[in-house]
């Protein structure tokens, strides 16, 4: 296993209580909470087989990057049961990704979401609106 990726295996037992898109707007509110900037949810269910969601979040700095993904985790493990199948960046901080299976979480750093541009990237694939994501 690389430095800084973690691998999750599921909670036994666990349910599936929350569709994906109840998920991805619990993980933008969890993100909020932490005062994330720019909280996106990108509907990728036209583009790509391997995730619906995308939830884009930036972070001042490392420090609050490492923030946001720990709230984010430690809510969804207690309060959903649900945790990420893989986590990478959590070292460095700049680029924190939890991929959550049907959802996939990005934390970065304002100097990260720059350079990678995943909104750019996507450009073509919808936004969903976040005023339901205060839950």
């Amino acid at each position: 296993m690389k430095p800084g990726y973690t691998e999750y295996r599921p909670i036994q037992g666990h349910e599936q209580t929350l569709t994906s898109l109840q998920q991805a707007r619990r993980i933008a509110a969890l993100a909020l909470e932490k005062l994330a900037e720019d909280v996106v949810i990108l509907d990728m269910r036209p583009e790509c087989s391997f995730t619906d969601y995308f939830v884009i979040a930036t972070g001042r700095n490392p420090r609050q990057t490492a923030s946001i993904w720990d709230e984010v985790h430690t809510r969804l493990k207690h309060e959903e049961r649900l945790l990420p199948t893989s986590v990478d960046g959590t070292r460095d901080g700049a680029w924190i990704v939890a991929d959550y299976l049907d959802v996939v979480l990005h934390v970065f750093t304002p100097d990260a979401r720059g350079f990678y541009r995943l909104e750019d990237l996507w450009s073509d694939v919808p936004a969903v609106d976040l005023d339901a994501a205060v839950v």
